[in-house]
């Protein structure tokens, strides 16, 4: 595939067809250089288009179980959260931190592994880690309100892991090239992974006693701020757009984005900040800082925020729900010749973002 056969998005992300992606992976190599390469221009993120037609049904039953959850009183809510993980698993609000507030509280998260719900590993290993190996927390199946919650959260989460095994494959040849370890390989690490990890994210409407306007003076990262996934690869849905319903229970509106300026903005390998919009019936995955340390940062994990955007009128009633799909080794696979392991490199992660870790 010459450079200029290579589709992309009108932000500049490489945009590649499912169905190539399954039926001929090897002529997709220029595309996926393209999109994770070290070049200046480079996104690290890449957009897969023509999913499978029950993709769009699965997002959207999700992604308002996702507003729902987040509207049940607290304490139905807080039921289904779970300290000794570190908040890994079920429902997670206030408890991590963020570059914008010593507490995120713009955000609430519930957490699970769509493909396995109980990891068969040592119980040593799932007292070690139990950030990773604990069984799933599911809302009961009769929870008011998220009824079909867990089949729902599984069946987009395969869906998602699926598509990102298929991209794993195609993108093989390019990431052995760049692997530290030439015995490693990328689509094995992710398939028989036990620690896979979705979240489902509900970002709250601002507060309307600190109103966001379009202008130069609202942080970008306003919404989630910048970071890096600590996976291999991400993989994201398009988010959507609720506008609250009344307080007696009436159900909310979709509405389009607030503003051209709302929404998921990353920067490039050189350095760039660009918003990238996901199509309602597109996936998009983005590298994260497990392949960046198995590539001896050769292949760079991929800083990204989400801006509020928006007039005080709108966004102060408007809600955003999105997926995300963490797919990483398990945790005693060694990422690098220094001897670091993935469990020993996420546990860094955890402990700058919910702080010391707690004894269980």
């Amino acid at each position: 595939m010459p450079d200029e056969m290579i589709a992309y998005t009108r932000e500049g992300a490489v945009l590649v067809s499912y169905s190539t992606l399954i039926s001929a992976p090897e002529t997709l190599s220029p595309a996926i250089e393209k999109a994770f390469g070290s070049g200046p221009e480079c996104l690290g993120i890449i957009v897969v288009k023509d999913l499978p037609p029950a993709y769009i049904v699965q997002r959207e039953r999700l992604l308002k179980l996702a507003y729902h959850f987040a509207h049940l009183a607290q304490e139905r809510k807080e039921k289904y959260s779970d300290e000794s993980s570190n908040y890994s698993f079920g429902w997670s609000h206030g408890k991590e931190t963020d570059s914008n507030t010593p507490t995120d509280v713009l955000k609430g998260s519930y957490y699970a592994n769509p493909i396995i719900d109980a990891p068969s590993v040592s119980q040593e290993l799932t007292e070690e880690w139990k950030e990773y190996y604990r069984p799933n927390i599911w809302p009961d199946p009769n929870e008011p309100g998220v009824e079909g919650f867990e089949d729902a959260f599984k069946a987009l989460g395969r869906c998602v892991f699926h598509t990102g095994c298929a991209l794993a494959a195609a993108c093989q040849p390019f990431a052995l090239s760049q692997f530290s370890d030439t015995t490693l390989s990328l689509p094995e690490l992710i398939s028989t992974s036990q620690t896979t990890k979705a979240r489902l994210l509900h970002y709250f409407p601002p507060s309307p006693d600190t109103p966001h306007q379009v202008d130069e003076d609202e942080p970008v990262d306003s919404w989630c701020g910048f970071h890096l996934d600590h996976s291999l690869l991400t993989g994201l849905c398009s988010a959507m757009f609720l506008r609250e319903g009344d307080p007696h229970g009436a159900s909310p509106t979709e509405v389009p984005c607030p503003s051209s300026t709302s929404g998921l903005y990353i920067r490039t390998r050189g350095g760039e900040l660009t918003k990238v919009s996901i199509p309602q019936d597109c996936l998009a995955f983005q590298t994260g800082e497990a392949l960046e340390l198995a590539t001896g940062g050769k292949l760079r994990a991929t800083p990204h925020c989400v801006r509020v955007g928006g007039s005080s009128q709108d966004i102060s009633k408007i809600s955003r729900e999105t997926f995300a799909l963490f797919m990483q080794p398990d945790t005693e696979q060694l990422l690098s010749h220094t001897g670091k392991t993935f469990g020993q490199f996420s546990r860094d992660i955890f402990e700058c973002h919910y702080g010391e870790k707690k004894s269980t």
